[in-house]
């Protein structure tokens, strides 16, 4: 497994890969098939050549397998703040630990920033597995949002985590 940043030449396989995402775990996203199904390759574009945000992608034998996004703050007061968005992998290629590369990856890269301090992310309250995983490098709880997301007549409850670097723990 390689995992790499990904630029605006990976824009048509993290398109793929994204939609694929929010058809097979709609839940996981703020986002929906229905409103990116038709979006530009120039927006996937755009999103992978900005400079407030970085995706990584793991691969497979050149298959994109996964991919993670990290959305630096711009606002000075929120410098010292990133946020962790879309962490998605294949379902048959999961518990092969490339979401945890994934994420040791993303806040590696956080890191050597050397101006963020604190890495926000919020995970479906349902799904354990994933709040497992990041509990495991220590992302903890400070909110739980009651109906964050509605899908159809559906309510989701949204878990709101942070990892403060200085306190993270080695995975």
């Amino acid at each position: 497994m390689e995992i790499r940043h990904l630029n605006g030449t990976d824009a048509i396989i993290y398109r793929t890969l994204r939609l694929q995402a929010l058809q097979m775990s709609p839940e996981a996203f703020g986002s929906s098939y229905e409103e990116e199904k038709d979006a530009p390759l120039e927006q996937y574009i755009s999103k992978l050549e900005s400079d407030v945000a970085f995706t990584f992608g793991a691969f497979d034998n050149q298959e994109l397998i996964g991919t993670v996004t990290f959305v630096k703050e711009t606002k000075r007061k929120l410098k010292h703040r990133g946020s962790i968005f879309a962490l998605f992998v294949k379902p048959d290629k999961r518990k092969l630990g490339v979401a945890n590369a994934l994420l040791k990856e993303v806040i590696n890269k956080a890191n050597e920033l050397k101006v963020i301090e604190q890495i926000y992310l919020s995970v479906v309250a349902s799904n354990i597995e994933a709040k497992n995983l990041y509990s495991k490098f220590g992302f903890r709880t400070f909110a739980l949002e009651k109906h964050a997301l509605k899908m159809e007549n559906q309510y989701f409850d949204e878990e709101h985590m942070v990892l403060f670097l200085s306190q993270q723990q080695e995975s």
